[in-house]
């Protein structure tokens, strides 16, 4: 409701500059972040991800991440952030406990390596898509959302006031992590 609104009504306006690591400088208007986050929006929803449904994201600062965050809340589904320093015994559990549907993570380090493991433990995970790289198995999100529509519009099944948005798990220094809405 309000990022697009500011890309409908300050479209030209800076949302954000994003500096990678290496120097590479981007910057999102509030009209682009309203865009690429209905692109990854229908993306997501052309794989089945629906209102409700629990995605884990992993993308430590990539900028991706708000075209993501941002579309999955436009369907309604449950974003579940997590660190890239999970292993793959944190996966399972996570997975598990949460009921993930889908995981988007970063092609950096091992994080992919222990999803893959943590599979053969869980069955429940429908996607796994990769960002910033490509992996046998995987969807490769920077090549494949930008084939979907830049538009994305309301519906009787669009979130509202009362469903979930975030979830986190909590640090578990007491216990196992636990899952907080």
């Amino acid at each position: 409701d309000v990022v697009d609104e500011l890309g409908t009504t300050k479209p030209e306006k800076l949302a954000m500059l994003h500096i990678a690591n290496d120097g590479t400088e981007h910057r999102f208007t509030f009209q682009d972040i309203k865009k690429e986050s209905a692109r990854a929006a229908n993306y997501f929803k052309a794989m089945g991800i629906q209102r409700g449904d629990r995605v884990m994201l992993v993308l430590k600062r990539h900028y991706q991440f708000w075209f993501a965050v941002l579309g999955l809340h436009k369907l309604g589904a449950v974003v579940i952030p997590a660190t890239n320093q999970l292993l793959t015994k944190d996966f399972a559990y996570r997975f598990q406990a949460a009921n993930v549907k889908a995981i988007l993570c970063t092609a950096d380090g091992e994080v992919a390596n222990s999803v893959d493991e943590a599979c053969a433990q869980y069955d429940g995970l429908a996607h796994k898509i990769l960002v910033n790289g490509k992996r046998d198995g995987w969807h490769d999100f920077n090549e494949e959302y930008t084939m979907y529509s830049s538009h994305f519009g309301r519906t009787e099944d669009s979130p509202c006031g009362s469903d979930p948005m975030l979830m986190f798990f909590t640090s578990g220094t007491t216990g196992y992590p636990k899952l907080a809405a």
